[in-house]
């Protein structure tokens, strides 16, 4: 995700830095990023001069003190712990007035404003995978969150060519919220054997959705959507059609995770 979204920054004509503590991790980014800018190249969608401009304005950074800007998106795993030390780290270093944003989920936004030196600044911003297609962004504002911070927010995601959608800190938010049965109901009809995969996906796509819930699963990662639901949950004090399924839990044990690690509903070459 932090891939997509640092290429959709670029391209908008933003200088960018992708940080990640893992060089390996670096490395497969930026080759993924020319691999993708120069597809849009081949397609026509993407002129030589923009596809230069945005690789030209790219840059990489291997640890937190590399990552200062103006605007910081936040796209770690989805853990309160780890992203409330980052953002403390991200705060240290950099200006009074940079923005933090966070592409969470799922996760209480108002919990990880509590701990950010002026709150104020902060908000959430959260984007679909894969975010260079993906028009969608969810802008969250927190209790504390200023009109600044959140309109300036708004405008970077209108600048990057997304339709920024407003909303108030909830469990899943908006899409995620909604989104739970979706999952939820196709794992259940698995679990009880009425169906398969491959007939639900088929099923759904044909019903009109551009991915069936396996494959989309797969495509968001089976950590990240099995994280998401466990939250949701728990925030709304365990409902039971909001149970997280056995199966997609199974599946992060064995670190089938989907498309990033090969394999997980479905296998990938």
């Amino acid at each position: 995700m932090g891939c997509g979204i640092a290429q959709v920054a670029a391209m908008a004509g933003y200088p960018t830095i992708l940080c990640d503590v893992d060089a390996a991790m670096l490395g497969k980014a930026r080759s993924l990023i020319e691999k993708n800018l120069s597809a849009l190249r081949e397609k026509g969608r993407l002129t030589a001069a923009a596809l230069t401009g945005a690789v030209g304005r790219l840059s990489f950074g291997a640890s937190p003190e590399d990552c200062r800007a103006d605007l910081i998106i936040e796209a770690v795993v989805e853990r309160p712990d780890i992203k409330e030390k980052l953002f403390l780290a991200l705060a240290r270093i950099n200006s009074r007035d940079t923005i933090l944003a966070s592409n969470t989920s799922s996760l209480s936004l108002n919990a990880l404003a509590e701990h950010i030196p002026q709150p104020e600044r902060f908000a959430g911003m959260h984007f679909f995978n894969p975010a260079p297609q993906m028009k969608l962004v969810e802008v969250i504002r927190t209790r504390f969150s200023s009109e600044d911070t959140v309109s300036t927010i708004l405008d970077i995601a209108r600048r990057m060519g997304k339709t920024p959608v407003l909303c108030t800190d909830s469990p899943g938010f908006i899409v995620n919220h909604v989104a739970r049965p979706y999952y939820l109901e196709a794992l259940r009809l698995l679990e009880l054997g009425w169906s398969d995969i491959e007939t639900i996906d088929a099923l759904m796509e044909a019903a009109g959705f551009k991915m069936g819930p396996f494959r989309l699963m797969d495509l968001i990662g089976n950590d990240i959507n099995y994280a998401v639901s466990e939250s949701v949950y728990a925030a709304l004090g365990n409902p039971p059609r909001l149970e997280p399924s056995r199966i997609q839990r199974q599946k992060v044990m064995e670190g089938a995770l989907g498309r990033k690690t090969g394999k997980g509903y479905y296998r990938y070459e």
